[in-house]
């Protein structure tokens, strides 16, 4: 069942579950992907943690304890995700210590409200940071504008980060910059280099969705024609993009300083469109040196018929560029699209972390002792 996983890993991939809850824990469940599915890492999300603490599994005693504490909300919600992020990371410690810090790793996010604030950013990062308290957490913060100098900050400090909600060619670029700004402060300010690490999630199956549902509108054999192209050509101009950031003569002078490579990500890659292969976006993007965060579903299809032939990545450039290029040519703006994707991607998680705030409080309502 896990050739292909294999596969996939020995190609360069790396595998993480894009998923986390206190019931994967505390089963076993989890051990079980590092040990039988080739995981090799953890991604969250708002979303996520208001699913699995909506779920109520596992949670009930902890939420006892802090309702007779009677903290707020917003504390309860920190306590309990960072609690859960610290297992993972106690459950992944082995892997991050044979891969020397490049795996093994768990990824909790900012605050989503905070998505456009730079300073209050930073210091959530730094909270996050202090709170888990172990060397393999990457700290999510959205490639917003204004998240930009708060990754280039975060790194600064030496804090690992994993930069979510990218979209666009032009703010992936930007988000390079950023991490390479702040492995430079860091260098200044006298940090280890070899210990911090970065990834840069790159959003596919959202693009498709968004840019499907206007090629269907315009309903053209043309339009017709170019459905389900997109999301894979833009992912792989991304890693192009990184092929050069990562050659230049700016990343060769921080990597003799032991610096690491930002690895490109791909997230949201569990297919939406039931026309498409269920690993779709796995199969094709295949390429050294990056990460795959799979939700279970895409990583037990993978598992299971998942087909693995190599590099799907490099030599595909100049087609990759051409589609996109015929997106314009039917009247389809690229930058309208990615815009829109990032706002929405943010309110998401903001609206997602609005539910936890209030099925937290409902709880700690419910459970509080009796005056």
């Amino acid at each position: 069942m896990t050739d292909a996983l294999k596969r996939l890993s020995d190609e360069g991939v790396a595998i993480w579950l894009d998923d986390l809850s206190r019931k994967r824990i505390t089963s076993g469940n989890l051990a079980e992907l590092i040990d039988q599915s080739h995981v090799v890492g953890v991604t969250t999300n708002p979303s996520i943690f208001q699913k699995a603490i909506s779920s109520g599994d596992g949670y009930e005693q902890q939420l006892a304890d802090l309702a007779v504490r009677e903290v707020t909300v917003e504390e309860a919600i920190r306590m309990i995700t960072t609690a859960d992020v610290r297992d993972a990371a106690d459950i992944l410690r082995p892997v991050f210590d044979a891969t020397d810090g490049q795996d093994g790793r768990v990824s909790i996010e900012v605050d989503p409200r905070l998505a456009h604030n730079t300073k209050a950013t930073v210091a959530e990062a730094k909270q996050l940071a202090w709170l888990v308290d172990r060397p393999n957490t990457l700290i999510k913060i959205p490639a917003t504008k204004a998240g930009l100098p708060a990754i280039a900050e975060t790194i600064g400090r030496g804090i690992s980060v994993n930069v979510t909600l990218i979209f666009s060619l032009e703010r992936y670029r930007a988000v390079m910059d950023a991490y390479l700004t702040g492995l430079e402060k860091a260098k200044a300010a006298g940090l280890d280099l070899s210990l911090i690490h970065s990834v840069a999630s790159f959003f596919v199956s959202r693009v498709d969705t968004e840019i499907d549902k206007r090629l269907d509108a315009l309903g053209t054999d043309e339009a017709k024609a170019l459905r389900g192209k997109a999301a894979l050509a833009n992912a792989r101009l991304a890693y192009q993009a990184y092929e050069e950031v990562f050659s230049s003569d700016r990343w060769a002078d921080l990597e003799k300083a032991g610096a690491n490579k930002q690895r490109a990500l791909w997230a949201s890659t569990g297919v939406k469109d039931p026309a498409y292969k269920d690993t779709l976006y796995v199969d094709d993007l295949v390429a050294p040196n990056t990460v795959n965060t799979m939700p279970e579903a895409t990583l037990e299809a993978t598992a299971d018929h998942g087909q693995i032939t190599g590099d799907t990545v490099r030599g595909t450039y100049e087609q990759a560029k051409a589609e996109l290029d015929a997106l314009a040519k039917v009247g389809i703006s690229y930058d309208d699209v990615v815009q829109l994707l990032e706002d929405e991607g943010v309110d998401k998680f903001e609206a997602s972390w609005n539910d936890l705030l209030k099925s937290t409080e409902a709880e700690l309502k419910r459970l509080a002792p009796e005056a």
